[in-house]
């Protein structure tokens, strides 16, 4: 019986997204394979949660589908009070451009450019012009301001990663998806990542759902919600590590 979270005392208004009975099965030859198996859950705006799950739980492509990337086979989702659910692949495309920032286990960026073009990058796609004071901002906050004229192969994977989180903030998304961030990091690194992304939360109002096998990892989160065989099995709110003392400040703080 899968676990409907959405019901737990929240309301849509609380909620950045709903999912309602998401269902996705995969055709592997004769086979039918069940990703997700009637998830229902919902995610509250400015919060951190964390899906785990061991591989093959259906964490991933539940992230998959409440960020646009992949389609459920059935069931509703609404991101933003927006219903993305049978939307094309062009609207999905503007829904993650407008909606959506992203940060993934291989960072993803353009080794053509600099670190600063990298992390203004979703503003300029979109016609627009970066606002300046967040990006100094969001840049003293993660410790790279100093590495701004520096491609991404001169950059160590830490400081990298850093610069996928600030491209992931700056155009103020709904929700933020991390997809395993520390995956190829080191300890120290990861951890530094893991601060910055709980201090987007603390200090920014951002909210962020992370995938992660990581424990360490999904204990800075608030929220973790557990997959097992496609279905939630369990949802705890946590006391998260590394949470920011500083009060709501800088610039974009708390801007919806």
């Amino acid at each position: 019986m899968a676990v409907h979270t959405a019901a737990r005392g929240r309301t849509p208004d609380d909620d950045v997204i709903t999912a309602t009975a998401l269902t996705k099965t995969y055709r592997q030859g004769t086979t039918e394979v069940r990703a997700l198996d009637g998830v229902s859950v919902g995610v509250r705006r400015a919060r951190f949660t964390a899906v785990v799950g061991p591989s093959g739980s259906g964490k991933s492509t539940l992230m998959h589908c409440v960020a646009g990337l992949d389609t459920a086979t059935s069931g509703s989702i609404v991101l933003d009070g927006a219903e993305i659910t049978g939307l094309s692949d062009r609207q999905l495309t503007r829904v993650r451009r407008k909606r959506i920032g992203f940060v993934f286990q291989s960072f993803n960026l353009l080794p053509q450019l600099t670190a600063y073009e990298n992390i203004v990058l979703p503003v300029t796609m979109s016609g627009g012009r970066p606002d300046r004071e967040l990006v100094d901002h969001l840049c003293d906050v993660l410790g790279i301001a100093h590495r701004l004229s520096h491609r991404p192969a001169e950059l160590s994977g830490g400081q990298q990663q850093r610069v996928a989180v600030a491209r992931a903030l700056v155009a103020r998304p709904a929700v933020v998806f991390a997809d395993e961030p520390t995956g190829n990091l080191d300890s120290r690194a990861g951890g530094e990542v893991l601060t910055m992304l709980r201090r987007s939360v603390d200090e920014l109002g951002q909210t962020v759902v992370m995938v992660t096998h990581d424990p360490a990892a999904a204990r800075y989160a608030d929220r973790v919600l557990t997959l097992a065989d496609g279905r939630v099995v369990r949802d705890e709110d946590s006391v998260p590590a590394g949470r920011s003392a500083a009060p709501v400040t800088g610039p974009g703080a708390g801007r919806r």
